[in-house]
């Protein structure tokens, strides 16, 4: 047991850096005293009650709402544990960027990290994470009620491994809806919701402009947005992912879906190809814009959020289909550990907590936070309550999305294949040169066609 000696106590005890001074009788008389006195009488002893005083816990995440909110309670789980939490939020292409830095060269500057959706393949199959069942298997560090078969099972399918061993848990779900801010404005034009892309353009060119209200707004991570257009008419990224990966960026349905897309955003505001997640949202609480399509964890605080200025004429609905297929995107992001951490069961201890039952439903409770992983919050009468919002159920909603890929093919596949950054890097500044109207789809696509093959064949795929 440690024992913190008083301080005159100390000073007489120890050696200082000048001189060596031998303990007399009475100073050990005196220690002896404190350390019976201490077993008798506990003491408030940090190493008892804190296990992880003196560590500081470093870790690195892209900015997301859900880490804003989690700050607000990270003081008490560092009073709880007795670590001090220092976290790292960049901008999404900048933080992909220096994770996949520090992992592929074996770095330890992390303790816990976010498993982005889009590299976690990549690292799984590189052994760049550490197996996280070594830690809920071990009931010393993992109580039975922390269940992680809790976890949508649709969400946690990007960070298991061929054999079924677990590299992350999901802390958000990306389930792509369709929110509508001013229906007032549509009702007033007699325009009802869209179900299909060709409703989808004649509601964006008919409100883009009125009251000063843009048709339509998104963001820069155009290989997020864009994809569900391309498969909706029937187009793909790769030809069949994840076994074949070809690319198909020039096909005559990615071609369609680039041009759709592109025109869309005619009706976005001005500098919309730069505009971040919050940017967007912005628009969108303020009603600025009329339409989001984008992970319900951005769209549902037009309903939910107190600063919102548009609750009663907002709506959260299915995103539209296309013509030949429904692919709404739907993705999941998670907390995982390197494998080279130098704090591993401290790591294990913030990420427990972080996507843990209690947390995860005060971030319903209190802030409205709807893309939360667990079921049975998910589930819970709670959230369906707090969901349930004129008329919505928004909760239905996110796990009918969620759900979508695991019914029939996953037509999420592309985005998991692990050559798919390179791919998506090529379709981001392909589709910015049509939007910006230096290159028409067709040309703009067969470039990219072609650079995408010669930069994965540097890279070292077989095509």
């Amino acid at each position: 047991m440690l024992v913190i000696l008083p301080e005159n106590n100390r000073e007489a005890a120890v050696t200082s850096n000048n001189s060596s001074r031998r303990l007399n009788r009475r100073t050990l008389l005196q220690a002896g005293a404190v350390t019976l006195g201490a077993a008798a009488f506990p003491m408030p002893v940090i190493a008892q009650t804190k296990p992880f005083a003196g560590v500081t816990l470093r870790g690195a995440s892209f900015q997301h709402r859900f880490f804003t909110l989690l700050q607000n309670y990270i003081p008490e789980f560092e009073a709880q544990t007795g670590m001090k939490v220092d976290l790292q939020l960049s901008a999404l292409p900048v933080y992909n960027q220096q994770a996949n830095l520090e992992l592929s060269s074996g770095g330890s500057a992390f303790d816990f990290c976010n498993v982005t959706f889009t590299l976690a393949s990549r690292w799984v199959a590189a052994g760049l994470l550490t197996n996280l069942d070594e830690f809920t298997s071990d009931p010393n560090l993992t109580p039975s009620d922390w269940n992680p078969k809790d976890f949508i099972d649709g969400a946690q399918v990007p960070y298991r491994d061929a054999k079924g061993a677990t590299y992350g848990y999901s802390w958000e779900g990306g389930a792509m809806v369709m929110g509508i801010s001013r229906m007032d404005l549509m009702e007033k034009k007699g325009l009802k919701i869209p179900k299909t892309f060709a409703e989808l353009q004649n509601v964006v060119a008919e409100i883009n402009g009125t009251d000063g209200v843009s048709g339509i707004v998104s963001w820069l991570l155009h290989n997020w947005c864009l994809p569900p257009y391309i498969q909706g008419f029937g187009g793909n990224i790769f030809r069949n992912p994840p076994g074949d990966v070809m690319p198909v960026l020039n096909s005559p349905e990615a071609i369609q879906g680039v041009e759709y897309y592109a025109t869309l955003l005619k009706s976005a505001p001005r500098g919309v190809l730069t505009y971040t997640e919050d940017q967007a949202r912005q628009a969108m609480l303020t009603g600025r814009a009329n339409i989001f399509n984008h992970s319900i964890s951005w769209v549902a605080p037009m309903l939910l959020s107190n600063e919102s200025k548009v609750k009663e004429t907002a709506r959260v609905v299915r995103m539209p289909a296309g013509p030949a297929r429904d692919c709404p995107a739907a993705n999941s992001q998670g907390l995982g550990i390197p494998r080279n951490a130098k704090n591993k069961k401290a790591a294990w201890e913030f990420i427990k907590w972080a996507v843990g039952p209690d947390i995860s439903m005060r971030l319903v409770k209190e802030h409205g936070h709807s893309s939360i992983c667990r079921r049975s919050v998910v589930e819970s009468e709670t959230y369906r309550q707090i969901n349930m919002v004129n008329g919505q159920d928004l909760g239905a909603l996110y796990l009918e999305v969620l759900g979508l890929p695991a019914k029939g093919d996953n037509y999420m596949a592309y985005r998991t294949a692990k050559e798919f950054p390179i791919v998506g890097d090529v379709l981001n500044k392909a589709f910015e040169q049509v939007a910006t109207g230096q290159l028409a789809a067709a040309p703009a696509m067969n470039a990219a066609q072609e650079q995408a093959i010669a930069n994965m064949r540097r890279a070292g795929t077989n095509l």
